[in-house]
């Protein structure tokens, strides 16, 4: 059996995304380049081992919501979309994801989630400090739990 979840984000984001930000992000949904420089987050950590055998920390970004076409583990397909609002700089941004994650990349996507509850549209905010930023779901569950960013934190399952 695999710890295998399924995330799925609906969210508005306010126009206010520079154009760094919304490069950067666009990076993280497998929509475009890697930026030369990494704001969002700005380490990925992983541990590897050198050619004497000692264990080093190097770091290896990685898009975190990057997977498109067939779902692994939860059926149907993943895919991320990121619409710019119309006309330019006016209005919300439009994002949805449905990804399949593992509980080892929880640490990382939680520091993208919590930067878009940051920059989430109020209607997503219950409270000052709350923001509902989509559902989880285990791969062999048929019920979606919401997915809530509190104080700056991912309350994961």
């Amino acid at each position: 059996m695999a710890d295998i979840y399924e995330l799925f984000i609906v969210l508005n984001l306010r126009g206010s995304l520079s154009d760094e930000e919304a490069a950067e992000l666009r990076w993280h949904l497998g929509l475009g380049a890697k930026p030369d420089t990494l704001h969002i987050i700005s380490g990925f950590p992983a541990v590897t081992e050198d050619d004497c055998g000692e264990l080093v920390v190097e770091d290896h970004p990685v898009p975190l919501l990057s997977r498109q076409g067939e779902a692994w583990k939860i059926d149907g397909a993943l895919v991320s979309v990121l619409l710019r609002p119309e006309p330019a700089g006016q209005g919300p941004w439009a994002l949805t994801v449905r990804q399949e994650i593992h509980p080892d990349e929880f640490d990382l996507t939680g520091e993208l989630l919590s930067w878009l509850a940051a920059k989430a549209d109020d209607r997503h905010r219950s409270a000052a400090s709350t923001v509902h930023v989509g559902w989880t779901r285990f791969c062999e569950s048929d019920r979606f739990e919401p997915l809530m960013v509190r104080g700056g934190k991912v309350e994961w399952p």
